[in-house]
């Protein structure tokens, strides 16, 4: 399924107000609290269609519209070179998050909810074996994947190579990893990896990171979930930038 239809009211009131032109919104006959969006909606020229649930249920793909779904233009991915672009635009080190492999949507847009919530400056996913930018992965994140760009690579390893190459150190979480989280100096440019639900990081992946770095783990769950994994290991990396502690790096 393409990524024009947006499913939910707060991922289409990001993608209006990200400027993603509209074509029409489905709109929940009687449904309250929705005049903003729908006025919103108009004066960028959408259609707007007053239905049934039960037609809503039907088109829904996340199975959770709560009364609107829109159809966009079609959110286009970024290259990597649009990510370096926006963390100079903005005048800091940057911060990319990698996803080796996610393949659930859910999971996909929670990454990407997060990341753009930290002040990242991109996320970065391969083109085969992973989720894309599908209707559920933008109900998931929330609207987040409207403000931060999304790049589809080839390969993760060697995606991961050429950032090495410009300066970025490469950060991948792992349990077993040698560096411990709260001791992990992230101020400098870096990409943070995740694996996949269940796996982890590919070991191609996991030998292209500088640093393997695991997030202390106190109750009895063995690990997190990708998605919450993600979110840990930026919001520390964000501390780090903010000048939270003075660490060294590894």
């Amino acid at each position: 399924m393409d990524n024009r239809q947006v499913e939910g009211r707060r991922a289409v009131a990001e993608a209006l107000r990200a400027g993603r032109p509209p074509d029409r919104l489905y709109v929940l006959r009687g449904a309250e609290g929705l005049g903003s969006l729908l006025q919103t909606a108009r004066e960028l020229g959408a259609v707007i269609v007053e239905c049934e649930r039960s037609r809503l249920d039907a088109m829904a793909a996340s199975r959770s519209h709560q009364g609107v779904i829109g159809i966009f233009a079609p959110v286009a991915y970024s290259e990597i070179e649009d990510l370096f672009s926006l963390a100079a635009n903005r005048g800091e080190a940057p911060l990319f998050i990698v996803c080796d492999g996610v393949e659930d949507e859910g999971n996909l847009g929670a990454v990407i909810r997060s990341a753009e919530a930290a002040g990242a400056h991109g996320v970065v996913i391969p083109k085969r074996r992973s989720a894309g930018l599908s209707p559920v992965t933008l109900k998931a994140s929330a609207g987040a994947a409207e403000h931060i760009p999304v790049a589809r690579v080839p390969g993760i390893p060697a995606c991961l190579r050429a950032l090495k190459e410009r300066g970025v150190w490469v950060y991948g979480a792992d349990a077993g990893g040698g560096s411990r989280l709260f001791e992990t100096d992230f101020s400098g440019a870096c990409a943070i990896v995740v694996g996949a639900e269940g796996r982890g990081l590919s070991k191609l992946t996991a030998e292209c990171c500088d640093f393997l770095v695991s997030i202390p783990m106190r109750g009895k769950v063995g690990s997190l979930n990708v998605s919450a994994a993600a979110a840990v290991m930026v919001y520390q990396a964000l501390r780090s930038r903010e000048g939270g502690d003075t660490l060294a790096r590894g």
